[in-house]
């Protein structure tokens, strides 16, 4: 092979994250794989689907890989590469003798161009991403938000260096951007771990930080980002993952788009809507649970998913008063063409404020996708109904409570949620100066229909985005409308 056309293969492998597809995709459990050279090991393992062994140039690599796309590289001079599906499989792997007899010739005629052109061709692209910014950007304390939208950095994220199918950037570039992030100030902490604003090339970034009790719930997020098409106005934009080693402790960061008004919970506490700026944030959030249920059938495609932990701490308000969801920790994934079912590993469960009455009494199917759909469907009526509390009309307005505020206390135990939710049948109640206007009375409508006791009984997150934007078409509204007190 000419030293252009090994350039080529690398480079693709590195800079534009397309890989084949193993034949046999079948549901594989998490394997231990040895790890040596690669930045995820921990103590020289790591979990993935798929332990790897490579070798390029005598240079040694161990490690594992979220999805078996991953596990196919072209034959090339020099290179060897073997995959394995057993627990430390590729310990013991090596390159067989006559893949590592090479001489000086093919090491001075191919192997020094082809790592000066590769080095070039990764300083080229980082130079490219930093001319877009400058150009795009002019003010690098604050973002700038085009049309009260998305922050403009996000054409640069999806544009450049991506293999086009939206699934992020390709894990060489995630990981030389997460290392050149600083941490500004944090803006938030959970059972979760933290969220600070980070500064990259002059612009904020949200830097999410795991705690080490969680790690299933990045590994969730990371692979999920990693390998399925999630581009969408209504669910948050996804930059890079990494994991690094800070004051000799692993750190899992997840770095996405950074949102200053912070989630729709911190929005609620202080603000107030009108009915037009609440029907615009409502129709947001089914548009974007209608875009992570629908599975889409093309070369690049993407499965369909269910949340799983819907509620208004894990949706993001946006400054143009629409809203974007987030924390897909607990995803699960559905492929019917493929015909596989992928629940994760993630030993954590759901807020218990928002489980649906079958996930309470235990009788929900979970060998069947459509169960996890109508969860989310239970909890997104409860986020309607905490965004109607907070909406202005004639003159009257809620204080912000969360669901179930009268029934149960501040953190409710499984079984008190049970015993209100399945065993009394309770359902939070609705001011009547809901039904005096007409964007109210559908929505309060739309959220009786979604608190069916039988799942099967409630909409679908499609009619909800279907009713609601009927009503938007009829409503003439400006964005100023929306009430922010600051």
């Amino acid at each position: 092979m000419k030293a252009s056309e090994m350039l080529t293969v690398l480079f693709v492998l590195v800079c534009s994250g397309r890989y084949a597809t193993l034949a046999d995709e079948g549901e594989e459990d998490i394997l231990q794989c040895s790890c040596e050279n690669t930045y995820a090991c921990l103590n020289n393992t790591c979990w993935g689907r798929i332990c790897f062994y490579s070798s390029v140039y005598e240079q040694v690599v161990r490690g594992c890989f979220p999805t078996s796309e991953q596990c196919h590289v072209p034959k090339v001079p020099e290179v060897y590469s073997k995959c394995c599906f057993t627990h430390l499989c590729n310990a013991n792997l090596s390159v067989p003798e006559k893949t590592v007899e090479t001489s000086i010739r093919v090491i001075l005629l191919v192997g020094v161009p082809l790592l000066v052109l590769l080095v070039l061709s990764i300083v080229a692209c980082g130079l490219v991403l930093w001319l877009r910014t400058r150009r795009q950007h002019h003010d690098t304390s604050m973002l700038k938000v085009p049309s009260g939208g998305d922050p403009a950095y996000e054409d640069i994220f999806d544009e450049f260096c991506t293999s086009g199918s939206g699934t992020g950037l390709p894990y060489l570039v995630q990981r030389t951007m997460a290392r050149q992030i600083s941490l500004v100030e944090c803006v938030g902490k959970g059972r979760y771990g933290e969220v600070w604003r980070g500064t990259w090339m002059g612009e904020s970034v949200a830097v999410k930080i795991f705690s080490s009790r969680d790690e299933q719930s990045w590994f969730r997020e990371t692979e999920i980002y990693n390998t399925v098409q999630l581009r969408h106005e209504n669910i948050l934009g996804f930059i890079a993952s990494d994991m690094t080693s800070k004051n000799s402790s692993t750190q899992l960061w997840l770095v996405t788009h950074f949102h200053e008004l912070g989630s729709l919970y911190d929005f609620l506490q202080y603000s107030t809507l009108d009915p037009e700026g609440c029907l615009r944030m409502c129709l947001s959030i089914a548009s974007g649970l209608v875009h992570l249920h629908t599975e889409i059938f093309s070369t690049q495609g993407k499965p369909a998913i269910a949340h799983r932990d819907l509620k208004s701490r894990n949706i993001l308000m946006k400054r143009n008063g629409q809203c974007c969801i987030a924390d897909l920790g607990l995803a699960v994934i559905h492929s019917q063409s493929n015909d596989y079912l992928d629940v994760g590993n993630n030993p954590r469960v759901g807020t218990k404020r928002y489980m649906a009455p079958e996930v309470l009494d235990e009788s929900i199917r979970v060998d069947v996708f459509e169960s996890y759909k109508q969860t989310d469907i239970w909890a997104l009526g409860l986020v309607l109904w905490e965004i109607t509390r907070q909406t202005i009309v004639n003159g009257i307005v809620e204080e912000y409570r969360p669901p179930f505020f009268d029934v149960v206390p501040s953190d409710p135990s499984f079984e008190e949620m049970k015993k209100v939710v399945c065993v009394d049948q309770h359902r939070p109640s609705l001011h009547n100066r809901l039904h005096s206007h007409p964007i109210l009375s559908a929505i309060a409508k739309i959220m009786k229909e979604c608190w069916f006791q039988s799942p099967s009984a409630r909409l679908t997150a499609l009619r909800v985005r279907k009713t609601l934007s009927k009503l938007d078409q009829d409503h003439d509204y400006d964005i100023d409308k929306l009430k922010l007190d600051l």
